[in-house]
């Protein structure tokens, strides 16, 4: 029996999962899509499901021809889900709360369906991890030495331009002004977004295993360029115009243009990525 026959036969059973999974998850999910309203690191979160159902639309013709064979596999895996829901409800941690829907939809899925139609959603089932919000403890950790290498090389960049500037940790100082990179300008926050795009690009034009992984990859690098050039912008004009031109529109406004700039870094090398699988396939 096919995926659609399945679907088609037991359309009312199967509606039971997705209902009975949102009414346990319920609090969890209100909590976390408050999360991606309030802290910007995480506004990407909206748009993750939605990429996720567009991956299964898009192999849908595939999808719906594969052959079901439920697999009691899938029991471990949501008992796994389950034991990681109260562990991390007894710890009140939120994380772990939050992922264990994703495992348990994974179990269900391997359950009900089996394992061909397992790997062929295993793509949108490991999309969905991207819209949990990591832990500020681990947040913190990764934002403090990007903030000191951002800061580093920023500095480095300006004094090879003729400033006169020092640092102290994550401080620059001119001789008028004292700036401050924020977690905002340590790159995490873009790197965070520009992975989740870069996966989607990565699966809708590439190929190769491993130039998806060398795209997902490259996000890394762009997102912390990006975010050093945007410190030495505003160092500069802080420099010569004062501390009202680091804050207000142009901070706000220089967000922007370094995450545009680093989606412009990121589609061109997903461009000559597409352009050497076509020599290599030619």
């Amino acid at each position: 029996m096919t995926l659609r026959e399945t679907l088609d036969r037991y359309k009312w059973w199967l509606l039971a999962v997705p209902l009975v999974l949102g009414a346990a998850y319920w609090a969890i999910i209100q909590r976390m899509v408050a999360n991606w309203y309030l802290d910007d690191n995480y506004s990407h979160g909206f748009l993750i499901p939605f990429i996720a159902g567009w991956f299964v639309w898009r192999d849908w013709d595939l999808l719906k021809e594969t052959v079901v064979k439920p697999s009691n596999w899938g029991i471990p895996v949501i008992l796994l889900g389950l034991a990681q829901l109260v562990f991390a409800w007894l710890g009140t941690e939120l994380f772990n709360m939050r992922l264990s829907l994703i495992v348990v939809l994974a179990g269900c899925v391997l359950y009900l369906f089996g394992t061909g139609v397992f790997k062929r959603l295993r793509l949108p089932l490991a999309y969905l991890i991207l819209m949990v919000p990591l832990p500020y403890i681990i947040y913190d950790a990764m934002a403090f030495p990007l903030k000191l290498f951002v800061a580093k090389v920023s500095v480095g960049t300006l004094k090879t331009m003729g400033y006169a500037v020092w640092r102290e940790g994550n401080i620059i100082a001119f001789p008028n002004i004292v700036l401050e990179v924020a977690d905002a300008c340590s790159g995490l926050r873009s790197l965070v977004s520009l992975i989740a795009l870069a996966v989607t690009l990565a699966f809708l034009m590439l190929k190769s295993p491993w130039t998806r992984w060398l795209l997902v990859l490259s996000s890394i690098p762009f997102a912390v360029l990006t975010n050093i050039l945007r410190v030495v912008a505003t160092g500069v004009l802080a420099r010569h115009f004062g501390r009202a031109a680091a804050e207000g529109f142009f901070h706000e406004f220089a967000g922007l243009a370094v995450f545009a700039m680093a989606m412009v870094f990121l589609g061109g090398t997903c461009f000559l990525l597409k352009l050497w699988e076509k020599r290599r396939e030619a």
